[in-house]
């Protein structure tokens, strides 16, 4: 990746697409807080100054200007702290001795971090020029150029055709549910947070920037609705993709129901329960919270009744399982959800988008359409 130098002699990245496209590993120097907000896949909070060192320095700027903050810092950070965070520069450069480092606008953070990297270990570690904010207006800026490069087909089908997972088996492909760790729908929670908009619209960049970089045009996405949980497609990227063209998986409802149930069932209830670091009792906890939270989800669009009907079921399926261990009496509200709620909403939904349907069949079918489309 071509380098520039700056500030006696240490290397300036000035190649955001070549930043990007390479995949570096990343040393994020800004504050925990600034990170939290949004960051770079690949990246580490790796902190010149925690949250209250930079509020503080934040305060005393406003107050005393420039100067003063620059000594209040530099008391701040100093002796043993001064060392520990060059320690953790040095190992993560050793073990990825092909990334960089950045603060927020490449200033006066990420050239101090550099110096202090150089002149306590030798190691020239390359800068971002422009930082943070150069980065995310750069990706900004794909995001709004690139989607029209691109020839998108949209995977559909009824809740439960495991459409995810077909997905995944192609090459020529962007999984929107992984970048968002949703799976889009009410019950679409996972046991671990969604990233936040801005991390995801960087995940999503950098993947439209890599697979074009890559030939690969043409590209398989799921069926989605603007919102994935808390996060949203971007209105340029999604009128791509709702302008698409459509092809529809059919499954059979009894197939469905088996991998509905072995998503939101089986494989949730052992994924709360490692995130519990295996303690039973609270990872059945978490994972009958979320199935009853789902469900309340939909409430009204279910109505009294039928919500009340349901949530019985389940309940009773829950019971079941903290006390024999068994999950078949789960099958029923699966059922339920999937022929009674989804369905109906999927056929409403389905009718709108005819006019961009240009093939339907089983999944084998579906694969081999696509492969005539020369999307592997």
């Amino acid at each position: 990746m071509p380098l520039s130098s700056a500030g006696k002699g240490l290397p300036v990245v000035e190649d955001l697409q070549a930043l990007f496209l390479q995949d570096l590993p990343m040393i994020d120097v800004r504050a925990p807080v600034e990170f939290r907000e949004g960051a770079f896949p690949h990246s580490a909070n790796l902190p010149l100054m925690n949250d209250a060192d930079r509020d503080a320095i934040g305060k005393r700027y406003k107050q005393l200007g420039q100067n003063a903050a620059i000594e209040l810092g530099l008391q701040r950070v100093s002796g043993d702290i001064k060392a520990t965070r060059v320690n953790a520069w040095e190992t993560f450069a050793r073990q990825h001795p092909e990334g960089v480092l950045y603060c927020f606008r490449g200033g006066l953070r990420s050239r101090t971090s550099q110096q202090w990297l150089y002149e306590q270990t030798g190691i020239a570690y390359p800068r971002v020029q422009g930082g943070y904010k150069a980065m995310r207006r750069f990706l900004l800026e794909q995001l709004e150029s690139l989607p029209a490069q691109l020839r998108p087909v949209i995977l559909s089908g009824r809740t439960g055709s495991g459409k995810t997972r077909f997905l995944r088996t192609f090459q020529q492909q962007i999984d929107l549910e992984a970048f968002a760790n949703h799976r889009g729908s009410a019950f679409g929670t996972q046991p671990t947070p969604q990233p936040t908009q801005i991390h995801f619209e960087n995940a999503l960049a950098i993947a439209i920037m890599r697979k074009l970089h890559q030939g690969q045009s043409a590209l398989l996405f799921e069926d989605e609705s603007r919102m994935i949980g808390s996060v949203h497609i971007p209105e340029i990227f999604f009128n791509v993709l709702r302008n698409a063209p459509l092809v529809l998986m059919q499954v059979a409802d009894e197939e469905r129901v088996e991998i509905s149930y072995q998503e939101y069932v089986v494989d949730n209830h052992a994924a709360f329960t490692a995130l519990a670091d295996g303690n039973a009792e609270a990872g059945f906890a978490a994972y009958s919270a979320y199935l009853l939270g789902s469900l309340d989800k939909i409430q009204r669009r279910l109505g009294g009744v039928r919500y009340q009907q349901v949530r019985k079921i389940m309940q009773t399926a829950l019971e079941q399982q903290a006390a024999t261990g068994s999950t078949e009496a789960h099958y029923d509200w699966v059922r339920f959800i999937l022929l009674d709620y989804y369905d109906p909403m999927y056929d409403y939904q389905i009718s709108k988008k005819q006019h961009r349907l240009v093939f339907s069949g089983s999944p084998a079918d579906v694969r081999e359409y696509l492969r005539d489309q020369n999307i592997t």
